[in-house]
């Protein structure tokens, strides 16, 4: 992790594969949909707090409330909105548009993140901490029905479609406790109307991501309804094979704002897709497939420059232009050309040419008009490309042995099919994934990922699908791994130490088990770059006008010694002590000294023949060192006193005396 004081440091490294413009052009719109039924509402104990009571609808208002602070920051230009259904309450005729449906309320309509409207939420929930009954007030519940969840869907394409750009990353999260929303005998229609309604939101570009409150005295089953109604987020249709049970968690309990935050933030950043291209897996037969980046750093925010215009600041608008200072007017780039960079100018410059070289001229090497190639942009980008088009082109299969280790040079991208470019795609790479898992084998292909990019030899290597007991899942695809050239690879020395005995292991591993982290997984999003936290929260005290105080800060990444010397602290003292008996872990090597310079020491090596009478035919054995004239003298069993000169003229008249044949 990097210190305070660095972060102010600037790294300039550019990923081929990686496009960062991607992740700054596009914007991120989330909508709430939160439920706001009578069991939202219940009010209990909160373990944050004494004497004060929650409600699921409180802590589903504090996550979203959470994440518009959080977005203050890192994407003030992304867009959030909370709508609440199962409600009484509506927007005014003025307010709302015409297509909301009945029992669904639209508390903040998507707009750019404002400091205003997130404080105007934190003040309704300190009020509902003071006041339990607040929000039963500020927003009645629905008693007798529930709204259909097919016309919730539609309320929030209503509002998504009326607020959100069409080029934003749209996504809804929604939140509620009901497993069953409408038990009976049309439930079969409920289903229906929602999952048609939640089809034309994934082709308008929305994905819904649900987040699920169970307890332990009422855990949630999404198999009762939601699990026939939500669909993968890159596909309108399910495999024939495919178990609607499988598709979500069997149960998801979050009792606590803290636990519905963390499930948040794995969801906080949309998944943007690094490429779409299609895959040639032969003539005629293509399908289509997203790449995406499996690891990504945060950076901290760009500087932005603001004009004072007396009554208000607007942010200003940076742009990069050409201008022609013959003609004083910004060039079109459609006339820029692009050539070599010739070096600086040659120090022998003739009289007449030196004269005429101007003070502007240093650094450049002026030459002949004509002389010099040009080339155009679309030129210049074939030269780049081989006149490819973006796209992954399958070459063969090998076995999956022949994948070395040291073949990954650099970071893999993982491949997903694209349903929605052409139909049929998950299918065929489904079947693909699987053939290439049973036989052990991966693919050699040619890729390239973007217009602005290199073609580059990849193997695409198989993964299969794996559940673990906390129901995280890896999905399946393929990790698409750039192959090195001869020279990207480097011999590494390889030096044998000692090698620990095996009470010194087996008193290593006890201690090791004891702080190995739950589950046996790491979650980096729950570890943020402290850095990066403590910039964040000193810019939010600033937005929110609030008292920054730097002791409060908690950085999550600082061992927690007092748990790890509890749970292993007499095991460690006990392997410290095996290591002071064992006399293979108390031997040092000793370190190197400083030796005195020595010139190097250099071979007999017979300089080869043919060369040197290269050089004599081309009057140029005085290009030779004094070295290889007396290997060459040696070798032909001539004497190689004398000077550097003598020794020319002795390689020469021995070579006037052997003539080649």
């Amino acid at each position: 992790m990097a210190p305070y004081d660095d972060w102010n440091k600037d790294d300039d490294e550019d990923e081929e594969l990686q496009d960062a413009s991607l992740y700054e052009s596009k914007r991120d719109v989330i909508l709430f949909c939160i439920d706001c039924s009578p069991s939202m509402l219940e009010m209990r104990e909160d373990e944050r707090y004494e004497d004060v009571q929650t409600c699921n609808l409180m802590v589903a208002l504090e996550a979203a409330m959470q994440i518009q602070k959080r977005k203050v920051l890192v994407g003030p230009n992304d867009a959030v909105g909370i709508m609440l259904f199962n409600t009484t309450k509506r927007n005014d005729e003025v307010e709302a548009s015409t297509d909301i449906k009945k029992g669904t309320y639209v508390y903040q309509p998507l707009a750019t993140i404002d400091a205003p409207k997130v404080m105007e939420l934190v003040q309704l929930l300190d009020e509902a901490r003071e006041n339990p009954s607040l929000l039963r007030e500020a927003f009645p519940p629905m008693t007798d029905k529930r709204v259909a969840v097919g016309d919730v869907l539609t309320s929030c394409n209503w509002v998504v479609r009326d607020g959100a750009p069409k080029t934003a990353t749209k996504r809804i999260f929604y939140i509620t406790d009901e497993d069953d929303p409408h038990p009976g005998p049309s439930v079969h229609r409920h289903i229906t109307s929602a999952r048609t309604t939640l089809i034309d939101l994934m082709q308008t570009g929305v994905t819904v991501e649900p987040f699920f409150i169970g307890t332990e005295d009422k855990p949630f089953d999404p198999v009762k309804f939601y699990s026939s109604v939500l669909l993968p987020t890159n596909s309108t249709e399910l495999d024939d094979d495919d178990d609607p049970g499988s598709i979500l968690p069997e149960s998801i309990s979050i009792t606590r704002v803290e636990e519905l935050l963390a499930q948040m933030r794995f969801h906080e950043v949309p998944k943007r897709a690094l490429f779409s291209v299609p895959l040639t897996l032969a003539p005629g037969f293509v399908i289509g497939v997203k790449g995406y980046g499996l690891i990504t750093e945060q950076k901290k925010g760009a500087y932005r420059y603001f004009a004072d215009l007396g009554d208000r600041m607007e942010p200003v608008t940076s742009r990069a232009a050409y201008v022609d200072e013959d003609r004083d007017v910004e060039a079109d780039k459609a006339e820029i050309m692009y050539g070599m960079d010739l070096g600086a100018p040659s120090a022998e410059v003739d009289g007449e040419e030196g004269q005429d070289a101007k003070a502007s001229d240093v650094g450049t090497r002026a030459v002949q008009l004509g002389s010099r190639v040009f080339y155009t942009a679309d030129e210049v980008r074939s030269f780049r490309t081989l006149g490819l088009e973006p796209g992954i082109k399958l070459l063969g299969f090998k076995d999956r042995s022949e994948l070395a280790f040291e073949d990954n040079v650099k970071h893999s991208v993982f491949v997903y099919p694209d349903e929605m470019t052409y139909s049929g795609s998950k299918r065929t790479f489904t079947a693909l994934l699987k053939t290439m898992i049973k036989k052990e084998k991966i693919a050699i292909v040619l890729a390239l990922t973007r217009r602005n990019a290199s073609p580059v030899f990849c193997a695409v290597l198989p993964q299969a699908e794996k559940v673990d007991e906390s129901g995280w899942r890896e999905p399946p695809g393929f990790h698409l791994i750039p192959l090195p050239f001869a020279d990207d690879i480097r011999a590494a020395s390889q030096q044998k130490g000692f090698r620990a005995s095996a009470e010194l292991v087996a008193a290593a591993r006890k201690w090791i088990e004891k702080l190995k982290v739950k589950n046996g997984s790491y979650p980096p999003d729950s570890y943020p770059n402290p850095a990066l936290a403590y910039h964040n929260t000193q810019l939010e005290a600033s937005a929110f006008r609030e008292d920054f105080d730097p002791e409060a800060f908690e950085d999550l990444t600082v061992p927690k010694l007092d748990m790890m010397h509890k749970r292993a602290g007499k095991l460690i003292e006990e392997w410290k002590q095996a290591l002071v008996e064992d006399e293979t872990a108390n031997i040092v090597a000793a370190p190197p000294t400083a030796g005195k310079k020595r010139k190097a020491e250099t071979q007999d090596v017979a300089v080869d023949e043919a060369e040197v009478r290269r050089l004599y035919d081309g009057e140029q054995l005085h290009k030779l060192r004094v070295e290889d004239l007396k290997n060459f003298l040696k070798s032909k069993s001539e004497p190689v006193s004398g000077k550097k000169a003598d020794l020319v003229e002795r390689v020469a008249d021995w070579l006037d005396a052997h003539p080649t044949g």
